[in-house]
């Protein structure tokens, strides 16, 4: 029996070794079953949960084509700009001595000052697309391309309420981009930024959709909707390309987050299907044309939904109403909440701006709002943006006074500390100003003019144009400091 027993277990213990040798086998065996597996660059499993959707027009992750394809319509553009800054060789009675004396005034000292950045062809006949920060206010605009041409380009439109410019240069058969649709990106897909940061000739960086739709709670541009991305950018690469893996360009490098003005992983771009609608105009009129309906809207917070009792956070509030608008003859109100324009849901106050400013002035825009808890619907003749008005942002100047103002927001309200969230508050005074002579600073919020309530930049932009040179300015202003507020009159003169 136990000859037996032995002769069993050893039989059992070789089966065990033979099952191991047939489980371990090597790497280059052609029964391998392996796993799909995904090293970035150089390999993509043909499993579907692999696949990219982008790849009909160029091999997944092959980066090179995509910048062989692209890079050649890319250039670096060179602005010269003639600043003036006041120094203390400028004096407060210099336009005394010059009315009543004939001494001409000393002039501010200029410098010039010199700004890199980028663009991209968009057809073969010179049309170059770039930021409007970089061009706008640009003496000289010296555009080099790939090829090693340096070429003066001449400006042909500049819209700063999405930070678009569009310039040209002379000459033909120029190597040009393709404008993809932006509205097809998904987070997480890979990009390439492509442009010339800090002076670096075309540079290619690489990283993915790091999000959609992101608004910056800055006052420029004012119409933000922004693709968020990890490639790399810094400065020197406003303007250039934002480019998918089809070769398509998607966005315009425009902003970046950063604690020390370099790359910290978080950029914007703006997308290409406002890039289109914007520069299609520009190229026809030289500027922007946009519906306008004349109300101050403000997203929906938590507290504003309890309070007023909405299903949800999607709309817009009506923050104020401006006499004699499209929305004030269509009977919109203070606290109405928009909810729908043309039938089309409204998702936040940006939207809104987005929706109202892409229909045509003259035309009727059927809007749904919630008033009392009760949906209405009413029709406005969208009006259009005025252009002086397109021009600005809502942080505005009025030169003649001396002073840059923009309207109170709650957000605005929280940064300077102030209790009051309604109205105008003073941003910037000009040392050498009447305004400031008459003790007006930072800070100071405008309630009236000429005892006329303004909410608004806007407004209170109107109530100045309406006054003739020599005219007295009436301020009605609030100043809160150290827990408490006070109210105030500051008499002015237009110039």
């Amino acid at each position: 029996m136990r000859k037996y027993a032995w002769i069993g277990g050893t039989g059992f213990v070789l089966g065990l070794l033979v099952a191991g040798l047939i489980l371990i086998q090597p790497e280059n065996q052609t029964n391998q079953v392996s796993q799909p597996v995904v090293s970035g660059y150089n390999s993509v499993s043909t499993s579907p949960l692999y696949a990219s959707p982008l790849s009909e027009a160029v091999p997944p992750f092959d980066f090179a084509r995509i910048v062989e394809k692209v890079g050649p319509a890319v250039v670096k553009i060179v602005c010269e700009r003639v600043e003036k800054v006041r120094g203390f060789e400028e004096w407060p009675f210099d336009e005394f001595w010059d009315r009543f004396f004939g001494i001409p005034r000393r002039q501010p000292r200029q410098f010039r000052s010199t700004v890199q950045g980028s663009g991209f062809f968009i057809s073969s006949d010179g049309y170059i697309v770039t930021n409007n920060h970089l061009v706008e206010n640009a003496n000289k605009i010296t555009v080099y391309t790939s090829q090693g041409d340096e070429i003066v380009a001449k400006p042909v439109g500049f819209d700063a309420k999405t930070d678009l410019a569009l310039i040209k240069v002379e000459g033909k058969n120029y190597p040009y981009v393709e404008m993809g649709d932006s509205s097809q990106i998904k987070v997480g897909e890979w990009v390439l930024a492509i442009g010339n940061p800090w002076g670096l000739e075309h540079t290619v960086t690489a990283g993915i959709i790091s999000a959609k739709g992101r608004q910056l709670g800055v006052a420029e541009p004012v119409y933000q909707d922004f693709i968020q991305t990890d490639a790399a950018i810094n400065k020197g690469n406003s303007g250039g390309p934002l480019v998918n893996l089809k070769g398509e360009v998607i966005g315009i490098t425009s902003n970046i987050f950063s604690p020390t003005g370099a790359y910290a992983g978080i950029g914007f771009a703006i997308p290409s299907n406002l890039v289109k609608r914007v520069v299609s105009q520009l190229k026809e009129k030289g500027r922007v044309v946009r519906g306008y309906l004349g109300i101050v809207p403000k997203a929906v917070d938590e507290e504003y939904r309890q309070a007023f009792k909405l299903k949800s956070k999607e709309g817009a509030v009506v923050e104020s109403v401006e006499p004699d608008s499209p929305a004030d003859k269509a009977g919109l109100k203070q606290y109405d909440v928009i909810v729908e324009v043309n039938g089309q849901k409204v998702k936040d106050d940006m939207d809104l701006r987005f929706k109202i400013a892409e229909i045509a002035p003259g035309s009727k825009a059927t809007i749904k709002v919630i008033r009392d808890g009760e949906e209405k619907t009413l029709t406005a003749i969208i009006g259009e943006l005025p252009e002086e008005e397109a021009a600005r942002s809502p942080e505005s100047r009025p030169e003649d006074l001396g002073l840059t103002v923009t309207t109170l927001t709650p957000r605005i309200a929280r940064s300077y500390g102030l209790r009051t969230q309604e109205g105008v508050v003073v941003t910037e005074v000009d040392p050498y100003s009447e305004a400031a002579k008459k003790g007006i600073r930072p800070g100071d919020i405008i309630l009236e003019v000429n005892r006329n309530k303004v909410t608004s930049a806007r407004e209170f932009q109107q109530a100045l144009r309406r006054l003739k040179s020599g005219e007295p300015v009436v301020l009605l202003l609030r100043r809160e400091t150290e827990g408490f507020s006070r109210d105030f009159i500051v008499t002015l003169r237009m110039p």
